[in-house]
């Protein structure tokens, strides 16, 4: 908990803190979920300690009660997303297939960083406050050791479905152009006109493009993130009956 400045204004109406200093009204879980719903509404930029204390009622220096830095601010809005994401897989363990259960968890993963496109950025930043994340890292983990693998075998495997994970989901959480947003323009137009660029291309400079183009054209995202996810646990397949 961070220790706000001596020559702080304290907050209006706060209970005496030991020392003499007053302490701030609201509490770190106000701090943290209302930093949540700013970085929902319009994304990092708008998280600021003033726009913070706006929301919560109070002066800029009483959220220094609670975090010492946005940084720190930052890394607990995420843990605070990733204890709900926790508990939604935890029943994910002790299937008969511990695959079955990394791709629950790594499904479920992906989905809360594409609704929360902010949220990659700060995973596993900073473990000394993302309790959270780190349990939910090795609760991954857990599953991949039912394979049987060695140390050096499970750290690549989990490393390697994070890393798609987080990877893809922060790609496909991105905001979309503003013509897409606005509807002035269909995603599946807009998806075309990439394709059509393809295919004007010579093939014998990009034979790969024009050899996938047509699926390309019509793919799905959120299909091609779980046919991805299938290829890596197929790996891991192959690697733990090896």
């Amino acid at each position: 908990m961070a220790t706000r400045p001596p020559d702080s204004p304290a907050a209006p109406s706060a209970p005496a803190a030991p020392g003499g200093r007053r302490r701030a009204s609201h509490s770190l879980e106000a701090v943290v979920s209302e930093a949540v719903a700013l970085l929902d509404e319009a994304g990092e930029p708008a998280l600021t300690f003033r726009a913070l204390a706006t929301r919560l009622g109070g002066g800029v220096a009483s959220i220094y009660w609670y975090v010492a830095s946005k940084d720190e601010l930052l890394d607990r809005a995420c843990d605070h997303v990733l204890a709900g994401v926790l508990d939604e897989v935890a029943p994910a363990s002790g299937s008969p297939d511990p695959l079955d259960d990394v791709r629950t968890i790594g499904v479920t993963l992906f989905d809360a960083i594409v609704a929360r496109p902010w949220l990659a950025a700060y995973f596993l930043r900073d473990t000394d406050v993302q309790p959270h994340g780190l349990r939910l890292y090795d609760h991954l983990g857990q599953q991949v050791m039912r394979l049987g693998l060695s140390p050096r075998r499970s750290f690549d495997a989990v490393s390697a479905v994070m890393g798609y994970v987080v990877g893809v989901g922060a790609d496909l959480g991105r905001q979309p152009p503003q013509e897409v947003l606005s509807g002035e323009v269909g995603r599946d137009e807009f998806v075309g006109r990439y394709a059509d660029q393809w295919r004007a291309l010579d093939p014998a400079a990009y034979p790969f493009l024009h050899y996938v183009v047509d699926e390309f054209a019509v793919h799905d995202d959120a299909d091609q993130f779980l046919a991805g996810l299938d290829l890596l646990l197929a790996g891991l397949r192959l690697a733990a009956d090896a």
